[in-house]
């Protein structure tokens, strides 16, 4: 492939392995540690939140969110969960795993995102007890206004942030709007740890009950104080504490590779997203000039974060017109997520209403996405813009 939706598993890929070969060769320990916490708290420094919490992807921080929330008992079986039609499986299956009901609301064609009057509409049909937003590929909806709706309506908003890291809207980041959002480290994706994600709060009481939720329902990784606070209604000795389980849990823990990489990522990870805005503004002009294709507005984003780049085209045949010049170009690249999750295999296994997403029908029929990252040479970015020119040199 001439062009790879990603070309290396890591940004500074040769000195990011030898510092790694370096690490396994010389630490002592490799089940999470020091270096995993250590990662959580430059993360939150970054994103400008009170916690973060480390996790073995982002899917699974997913799940482990919607499980904390159910065991403090701001979500029960039954809720209705909004979510973000056009979206990854990871978002819509732990709903249904955790026996809530997830309820498809449309994104615009405009934004390629849900926007608050998209979540107006489907409010005018079934009332909502929470809303997972999913910030696709780089961009966002208007989080600041969905905030607000959230909070007017007693709707718990979560953001799932996997694909928009760094995005900047309403003098904040993407991320920061939800009571939680979610990260994926995933490679291909802003930052690579291979496998990993992060959650990021300011819920102290959510944060606590997360550290449990992600290994095994056990209190071993709180702080003194909260163990003894938990464990004494059931008289525990700190021995028999050792194997006393609080609430539901998993084992989504990540590894102290996953913190290391991580901390080596985070300092290429400002120069790494300026150089995919410079590359998405050049794919931009080549759009604006393309009646063919169809401009993503980001009137309301302060700056896109984007990972991919998405073609947005007028009609299926020329959608079909446009993946070819791709192919012929050997230029990998996807379709616009999962499309409408609605129409995937295993969903209407699950869930019985339906909804009409006649926007998300359109970016799924229209859409796909290429690769966007700092490795693209001069000649890659000719290349793709050569493909989003109406008349193909």
């Amino acid at each position: 492939m001439k062009i790879p939706l990603m070309k290396n598993a890591f940004l500074e890929e040769q000195e990011t392995k030898k510092r790694l070969a370096e690490f396994i060769l010389n630490t002592n320990q490799f089940s999470m540690g020091q270096q995993c916490i250590a990662f959580e708290k430059k993360f939150a420094e970054y994103q400008n939140c009170k916690y973060a919490l480390l996790f073995n992807s982002g899917g699974s921080a997913n799940l482990a969110l919607l499980q904390a929330l159910k065991s403090i008992g701001r979500l029960k079986d039954g809720a209705k969960i909004g979510f973000s039609s056009l979206t990854w499986s990871t978002n819509v299956m732990p709903i249904i795993q955790l026996g809530m009901i997830p309820v498809s609301i449309d994104c615009s064609i405009d934004t390629v995102n849900v926007m608050s009057e998209n979540i107006l509409d489907r409010l005018k049909e079934v009332e909502l007890d929470a809303f997972f937003a999913t910030n696709v590929l780089g961009y966002c909806g208007d989080l600041d206004k969905i905030k607000t709706l959230c909070e007017d309506r007693g709707i718990l908003f979560l953001e799932d942030n996997c694909e928009s890291l760094g995005v900047e809207i309403a003098n904040d980041k993407a991320g920061n709007f939800g009571i939680a959002s979610t990260f994926s480290f995933y490679v291909a994706h802003h930052m690579s740890t291979i496998e990993g994600g992060m959650l990021c709060t300011n819920d102290v009481e959510l944060y606590k009950v997360l550290k449990m939720t992600r290994a095994n329902g056990w209190d071993r990784n709180l702080d003194s104080e909260d163990q003894e606070e938990l464990r004494k209604p059931y008289k525990l000795s700190p021995f028999q504490s050792k194997y006393s389980f609080f609430h539901l849990g998993y084992n989504l823990r990540p590894t102290e590779i996953t913190g290391f990489l991580g901390q080596e990522q985070m300092k290429y990870l400002d120069s790494n997203i300026k150089i995919r805005r410079e590359n998405h503004r050049k794919f931009e002009h080549e759009i604006a000039n393309n009646d063919e294709l169809l401009y993503v507005k980001r009137d309301h984003i302060s700056e896109v974060s984007p990972f991919g780049f998405i073609i947005l085209c007028k009609t299926p045949e020329l959608r079909e017109k446009y993946i070819q010049r791709f192919i012929d170009a050997d230029i990998e690249i996807r379709p616009v997520i999962a499309g409408n999750m609605q129409n995937q295999p295993f969903y209407k296994n699950y869930v019985s209403e339906m909804y009409d997403l006649p926007n998300t029908d359109f970016v799924s029929a229209c859409g796909f996405y290429c690769g966007n990252y700092p490795e693209l040479t001069d000649e890659d970015i000719l290349s793709i813009c050569n493909c989003l020119k109406k008349e193909n040199k």
